[in-house]
């Protein structure tokens, strides 16, 4: 039996557990906060907080495994609420999220010192000491890495920054120390197998020095359609382009990029932003936010992200450098066509020009191209985007969770390596 781990659990977490659960494989499963909202002082919490919380939590189905450890997180979460930004600082904060995936790594090191688990499944940025500690005592290191190698991703970033330097506060990814880099080399170093889901991250462990351990690559799943649930409306040719982004509102993903595209055609297109402020202030992030034509929502609940995407025409996520982009298939999954770069899981959802488009990266030129060329053809967005729902359809966090427990006990039965 497995102890499975991760500090926040995001929804491809959420399903991982569920799929190896299902199949037998997972004994403890060791997180940080577990809200069930069953607490009567819950319903005294201001409800954007409750909101923010019921992200946290987990099925049902989960509960007799897991393992709560909540009050750094939910320290961080007050003081990043409080912007307390000297405690949630990057790295070096007391309340940092280095330090809750730090704080829980050493916690399930613990508990493997004290029970025979067969192995540990971890992620990247918490698996350090959880995999010196599982190698020592012959037990599997599984590592699952959400996002491409960071050696790659700061060749892309550091280049966009002197770029770009107005947009470079909130490439954080830059700011990650010798010690950190160090640590996530060594968890690799450490992984018996490594688990991506596109074949752009498997793409950037070639610039891992010295990596051989094997790697399998399992796209997650999109959204299931629920009775009632939303989905894209036709329409006809009025009015302006409807586009929508979602994402944390970083120069990572591609930001000004859309906004520039978006600029240039003028009132032909209306562009809604889904996402939080990064920490560090851009000032020129706030001044596209506010400008006509923009409309900004910080925040809101899945069901309301997917019923505004369901609301929109096309959905553009020009990353320039990501792991998968989850929102790529639930945008997809509303009926939407997209708009991404290859630097994403796009080249593995989409054909280009049949479910949406493939553009470079840090071209506002392409973007603007596809966009005007929607704008102008209702007809195709209508065509595209019924063929984006179909092929969405096709990627279901059942088979994600079947064809990842099917993988790990293979893994499981295989001889381990020894540090």
């Amino acid at each position: 039996m497995l102890l499975f781990t991760h500090p926040t659990g995001n929804a491809n977490v959420r399903h991982a557990a569920l799929g190896l659960h299902r199949a037998g494989l997972i004994g403890e499963f060791w997180t940080c906060l577990n809200y069930t909202g069953a607490s009567p002082l819950s319903k005294l919490l201001p409800g954007s907080l409750r909101t923010q919380l019921a992200r946290r939590s987990f099925p049902d189905e989960l509960q007799n495994v897991l393992h709560a450890h909540p009050f750094r997180e939910a320290a961080r979460l007050f003081a990043h609420r409080a912007k307390l930004k000297s405690l949630v600082r990057h790295e070096t904060g007391l309340l940092s999220v280095d330090a809750v995936y730090h704080s829980l790594d050493r916690q399930v090191a613990r508990r493997l010192r004290q029970s025979d688990f067969t192995g540990v499944y971890a992620y990247e940025d918490g698996a350090a000491l959880s995999f010196r500690t599982a190698k020592k005592r012959g037990q599997k290191t599984l590592y699952d890495l959400p996002i491409g190698y960071w050696r790659a991703a700061r060749d892309v970033l550091l280049e966009e920054a002197q770029r770009l330097p107005a947009w470079a506060s909130t490439l954080i990814g830059n700011d990650d120390s010798p010690a950190k880099t160090a640590r996530k080399d060594e968890e690799l170093a450490l992984a018996d197998r490594v688990y991506v889901a596109s074949s752009y991250t498997l793409k950037t462990l070639a610039s891992a020095p010295g990596f051989t351990a094997p790697v399998e690559v399992i796209p997650y799943g999109a959204p299931a359609r629920l009775p009632g649930a939303p989905v894209r409306t036709p329409r006809d040719g009025t009015g302006p382009l409807r586009v929508i982004f979602v994402g944390s509102l970083g120069q990572r993903k591609g930001l000004s990029y859309l906004f520039d595209a978006c600029r240039s055609l003028g009132s032909a297109v209306e562009l809604t932003i889904i996402g939080t402020l990064p920490l560090q202030q851009c000032p020129a992030l706030e001044t596209e936010l506010k400008r006509e034509r923009v409309r900004w929502i910080p925040s809101c609940p899945h069901s309301q992200v997917l019923a505004e995407m369901a609301a929109h025409d096309v959905f553009v996520f020009p990353s320039l450098f990501e792991g998968f982009g989850l929102v790529l298939l639930e945008a997809m999954a509303m009926g939407l066509p997209i708009i991404a770069t290859p630097h994403t899981a796009a080249p593995d959802l989409i054909a280009d020009g049949q479910e949406g488009f493939l553009v470079p990266i840090r071209s506002s030129e392409a973007i603007a191209e596809k966009l005007s060329l929607l704008h102008h053809d209702r007809e195709l967005i209508n065509t595209m985007g019924a063929r984006a729902a179909s092929r969405a359809a096709t990627f279901t966090w059942e088979n994600y969770g079947k064809r990842l427990a099917a993988s790990v006990s293979r893994a499981c039965q295989a001889p381990a390596t020894h540090g």
